[in-house]
């Protein structure tokens, strides 16, 4: 993969929407809307014009840090709480909050990352370590991360020692689950048993210097798009794991204390939360929207708005996509 030679420019990205907080996750549905996960305490909606609209937990940011969320068919969202109390919440629009999930196994869910519904209506959370603080599992030995099952038979671990469990997604056959370790800087996946075990797993890719697979989502063609968060890249992943960088806007330098960083074992909050003024702020998701999914939203942990490009592909509709219940 060519850094040099990235598919589009920073001139072909647009900036939405202002006000947001930590829109770490983005969902789009066919009607317009954009949800974001937002440390106000709950997920906001944004279109491409005029003011968002926040679906606010009661007790707001002290309630619960949504990073993962989740549309249900009637409207309300499951969340994943980055809180070390972690879990897996359900807020309804009128801002009442629920518990989901809080144990697993017979073990008290630490900071939970992601969640995400299938299209037989299975939900699968990812939790990237148990260590405390979370900022311990920025290390490339450490490999910790697990991943929830919960449908008809309960809650449990399906899969387990994963380097920094992050966003999921299921291939359009239901057959096999991916998914991006972060600081083990790979993409695998597994083969989805019959009882919704997840079994055989093999690397699809790894990821080189300055690379952070976080977000992750489907085109039409069965390739992934990921998301890189310090280092702002957008990387296509083709199905035998061939890469096309398709986006980049990084500080070189600071890109290189970064590295030295994770090399060393001592990765930190600082040097993630250091990205200066870049147009892109740390981008953590994409999901493909508007009327002809072909639009490539971005989430992000730094920034207040979600950036978009246009792509030649079309993005696969999520589960969630003619949900649209005000």
């Amino acid at each position: 993969m060519n850094h040099s030679q990235a598919a589009l420019s920073l001139d072909d990205v647009t900036l939405v929407g202002s006000g947001l907080v930590r829109p770490e996750c983005l969902l789009c549905t066919a009607n317009g809307d954009i949800f974001s996960a937002d440390w106000r305490g709950g997920v906001a909606r944004s279109r491409s014009f005029g003011p968002h609209q926040l679906f606010q937990a009661a007790g707001g940011a002290e309630a619960i840090k949504p990073n993962g969320i989740a549309l249900q068919r009637g409207g309300s969202f499951l969340i994943a709480n980055l809180d070390d109390a972690g879990g897996v919440f359900r807020l309804d629009r009128d801002g009442r909050l629920s518990e989901v999930l809080r144990q697993v196994d017979g073990v008290d869910l630490p900071a939970t990352n992601f969640v995400l519904i299938d299209d037989r209506g299975r939900v699968w959370v990812t939790v990237s370590t148990r260590r405390s603080p979370r900022a311990l599992g920025y290390r490339p030995d450490v490999d910790d991360g697990f991943i929830v099952l919960i449908d008809g038979k309960g809650p449990r671990i399906v899969a387990d020692g994963l380097g920094y469990t992050n966003e999921v997604q299921i291939d359009s056959r239901s057959q096999r689950l991916y998914v991006n370790e972060t600081f083990a800087r790979r993409l695998s996946r597994f083969r989805i048993g019959q009882h919704g075990e997840l079994v055989d797993k093999e690397v699809i890719t790894e990821f080189g210097p300055g690379t952070f697979p976080d977000g992750l989502a489907f085109d039409m063609e069965d390739h992934l798009w990921v998301t890189s968060i310090v280092s702002n890249r957008v990387i296509r992943v083709a199905p035998d794991g061939s890469q096309q960088l398709i986006l980049e806007d990084c500080d070189p330098d600071h890109l290189k204390a970064v590295e030295a960083a994770f090399q060393a074992g001592t990765l930190d909050r600082p040097h993630l939360d250091g990205i200066k003024s870049r147009k892109l702020r740390s981008i953590s998701s994409l999901a493909f929207g508007g009327r002809d999914l072909r639009t490539a939203y971005l989430g992000c942990l730094l920034g207040e708005r979600i950036a978009f490009f246009r792509t030649s592909v079309m993005g696969r509709p999520p589960v969630h996509w003619h949900f649209n219940a005000a």
